[in-house]
């Protein structure tokens, strides 16, 4: 019932529409529509639940018309979570017409990719050729991507006892030191990172291994994921991932006012799934 990406899922047509379906159940269940038709009542239904279920109605579901498209929803996900192949065919087995163009996911990937891989200098350069202007209006973004590269610098030099950390150095005063004086948070974080260079590397504090970890990468990477698609004019959320939420906080007050509702394993997982596994972690 879902495409596999290495190993990561992708939610398939039915997958989807038995969310949307479950999803405007357990709402109605509760009483919170103002468009319900069902009184609130303190148990789900049991034997009829799958039946319930079949019985909802796509268009009472959704809350644009947009939305009530399944096709185009899918679409949404495969696009902003960089599956470019599995969004070329579904766009052919669905005959539906592009809703963006498929190459900039290509370059959305290569892009996570790099800064996935530690090569901060190679995304910033095909930042600068996909978008020239993004990180000229985007400092913040800007100096998140040259301190990421200053800290793979630092990573680089320090990982032998006698590693030279002029290169580090120079970076950070040619690239760095001119953009933080005038900004009180990029100076904080320049003065936490050139702090690496103080302190053994396997005895960091917290605060400084943090920047170490590689979950830091990943962090910058989806920033510059979302300012992208935001210059595209690409939701920088996947639509699905508010369904889940919506899904996860139905569930939750069903069983914070104690209505009994079956368990249901729905297969749809991408709330907790990052879409840097997408895009070529």
């Amino acid at each position: 019932m879902r495409e596999t990406l290495g190993t990561v899922h992708i939610p398939s047509y039915l997958i989807v529409d038995q969310n949307f379906r479950i999803t405007h159940l357990l709402i109605e269940i509760l009483g919170v529509q103002s468009h319900s038709t069902t009184t609130p009542s303190r148990k789900a239904p049991g034997a009829d639940w799958e039946k319930k279920v079949d019985e909802v109605k796509l268009d009472r579901v959704t809350d644009s018309r947009n939305d009530r498209d399944l096709n185009t929803l899918v679409m949404n996900y495969l696009i902003i979570e960089g599956y470019k192949s599995a969004a070329v065919n579904f766009a052919q087995e669905a005959n539906m017409s592009p809703q963006v163009d498929f190459d900039s996911i290509q370059e959305r990937v290569d892009i996570r990719h790099a800064i996935h891989h530690g090569d901060i200098q190679t995304a910033i350069e095909r930042i600068n050729e996909l978008h020239p202007d993004l990180l000229e209006t985007n400092l913040p973004l800007h100096f998140s991507l040259l301190r990421l590269q200053l800290i793979e610098l630092i990573r680089n030099c320090t990982q032998s006892p006698d590693g030279d950390i002029s290169e580090a150095l120079a970076f950070a005063t040619t690239h760095l030191a001119p953009r933080a004086p005038g900004n009180s948070k990029f100076l904080q974080d320049l003065e936490r990172t050139m702090a690496l260079l103080c302190f053994p590397m396997e005895n960091l504090a917290p605060p400084l291994a943090e920047l170490m970890d590689p979950a830091l990468r990943r962090q910058v990477a989806a920033k510059v994921n979302e300012a992208i698609l935001e210059v595209q004019g690409v939701p920088k959320e996947a639509k699905i991932r508010r369904l889940v939420r919506l899904r996860a906080w139905a569930e939750q007050r069903m069983k914070s006012e104690r209505r009994e509702m079956p368990n249901m394993d729905l297969g749809l997982d991408v709330a907790s799934q990052t879409s840097d596994d997408a895009m070529g972690a």
